[in-house]
């Protein structure tokens, strides 16, 4: 028996199964079993999940998000690339400071964008960042560079010979 016949036999079952007395679930159980080849305790199992009409998927659950994410990801990357590639909590500090070089150099932004980009938090930054960031993460984490004083070791300094 396919999958889609089976999933219709358990609904034509299940509507006489729900309305049953105990005595006819016993053997509306049992033909269920004999047809399909489970066993009883995974039948009931079945019918006790089983929903005849399903929600569509496409259906967000949740509140619906605060920011508009396609007119803040652009300044939002390019403050971030400009800025040298700062962690979230750093370039919340960042923003308010480079926006108006930002306009300068891009063009107005809307009001808008320019709200929300100065209440967003960090974690929100995160999330919008996050598939931009695969993209960059050859470049490193650490700004700094080490030199060569890091590098010297105990060979090098001098001790008095005697």
């Amino acid at each position: 028996m396919s999958p889609r016949s089976k999933r219709e036999y358990t609904e034509t079952i299940f509507l006489r199964y729900k309305n049953a007395s105990l005595e006819k679930k016993t053997l509306i159980l049992n033909e269920f079993c004999a047809t399909c080849g489970y066993h009883r305790k995974h039948a009931i199992r079945v019918f006790r999940t089983f929903k005849r009409f399903r929600k569509p998927t496409h259906q967000k659950r949740g509140r619906s998000p605060l920011y508009n994410s396609d007119a803040l990801l652009r300044p939002l990357k390019r403050i971030w690339l400009a800025s040298n590639l700062p962690c979230s909590k750093r370039l919340k500090v960042i923003i308010p400071l480079w926006l108006s070089g930002y306009c300068q150099q891009y063009g107005e932004i809307s009001p808008d964008t320019m709200q929300s980009l100065l209440r967003i938090s960090p974690a929100t930054i995160d999330r919008l960042l996050n598939p931009i960031r695969i993209h960059y993460t050859k470049r490193g984490r650490a700004t700094t560079k080490p030199g060569t004083l890091l590098r010297q070791t105990d060979t090098h300094s001098h001790k008095p010979m005697g």
